[in-house]
């Protein structure tokens, strides 16, 4: 199996959640990490909170906005020198029938989970070219195969996000770039608005460590084989 150890990484969204989950993983398995969040405090308490396991630096960046993905690529350049791993984790839903959507909330679906990933492997790609190669794992989810009522804006860029994946992985594969697709069901997470009831007992749920563990499995491959796709569902779900 690949090994990790003094590998760069960038997770997209890494403050807390999911992205938190294989911030700290990377981090465990040797690996440097970058993580932006949205805000300079919460991406600074994160870094802070996670030092102890490793090298780690937080940055506030939005990856909706193509000129801050731009900065926080440049600061990761400056501070770590070179690039290996892309996690793109960064996302949000926001949930509503078609004729209820505002134009402004069909944009935070796409924008964020579909525009970001798009943004970020763009300037991974430039970045791995001089490394010799590297690796993109996005973050999507099952919503990207399996639609729902009231979930139009969040099943587009997810289906859009895999399509995306599969493309990538095609036009860079002989670049020596491997790309995956983590494909969870309901997580525990705060994600907000998100379809699946998360009140009461939510011990039925994916863990955001389960999602984490599922990362670090498709980057230790040897480097002759890619895992294209992991779907992840709940072992027992609710009723």
């Amino acid at each position: 199996m690949e090994t990790l150890s003094g590998k760069i990484a960038i997770v997209t969204g890494g403050t807390r959640g999911i992205g938190r989950a294989i911030a700290e993983r990377l981090l465990r398995e040797g690996a440097s990490v970058a993580v932006c969040g949205r805000s300079p405090e919460s991406a600074s308490r994160a870094a802070g909170e996670m030092q102890p396991l490793g090298k780690v630096r937080g940055y506030a960046a939005d990856v909706t906005d193509l000129a801050q993905v731009r900065g926080f690529f440049e600061d990761v350049d400056r501070d770590f020198g070179a690039l290996d791993i892309l996690v793109n984790n960064a996302g949000e839903g926001v949930f509503r029938k078609v004729a209820e959507m505002t134009p402004e909330e069909w944009h935070r679906n796409i924008d964020l989970n579909l525009n970001g990933p798009f943004y970020c492997s763009r300037e991974a790609l430039a970045r791995f070219r001089k490394r010799g190669g590297g690796f993109i794992v996005n973050i999507s989810s099952l919503a990207a195969k399996n639609a729902f009522s009231g979930g139009a804006g969040y099943n587009a860029s997810k289906f859009g996000l895999n399509g995306f994946t599969e493309a990538l992985m095609l036009d860079h594969r002989h670049d020596n770039v491997r790309v995956s697709s983590i494909m969870p069901g309901s997580v525990d997470t705060g994600f907000s608005g998100g379809p699946s009831d998360r009140s009461g007992d939510t011990s039925w749920m994916i863990g955001p460590e389960d999602v984490a563990e599922a990362v670090i499995m498709v980057l230790r491959m040897p480097e002759r084989t890619m895992v294209s796709r992991v779907e992840m569902r709940p072992s027992r779900p609710r009723k």
